[in-house]
């Protein structure tokens, strides 16, 4: 049985192989392609939907337990398109 988080834009559950983890490095919030970066991760849909309602909500700095507002356009332009990789990865 596959593990099942919590999309912090949408707050519905699906199975981890399915969402993007995200984690704050230095203030800048990056993608953590593989799931091992050290410390607390936020998953979302790769969606611009849950990317908008996420950031509306301030879900982020919640869900990662940071005071301090993190940096979010690593993100923004890799689900616009701007930073996908070739090969096929997620």
């Amino acid at each position: 049985m596959e593990p099942v988080r919590t999309c912090v834009g949408c707050r519905m559950r699906a199975p981890r192989s399915a969402l993007l983890r995200a984690v704050s490095q230095n203030g800048i919030l990056i993608i953590d392609e593989r799931a091992v970066l050290p410390g607390r991760g936020a998953w979302m849909h790769p969606t611009q939907e849950c990317m908008a309602s996420a950031l509306r909500r301030r879900a982020f700095g919640r869900a990662l337990r940071v005071s301090t507002p993190v940096d979010t356009q690593t993100i923004e332009k890799r689900l616009n398109g701007y930073g996908n990789k070739v090969n096929g990865s997620k």
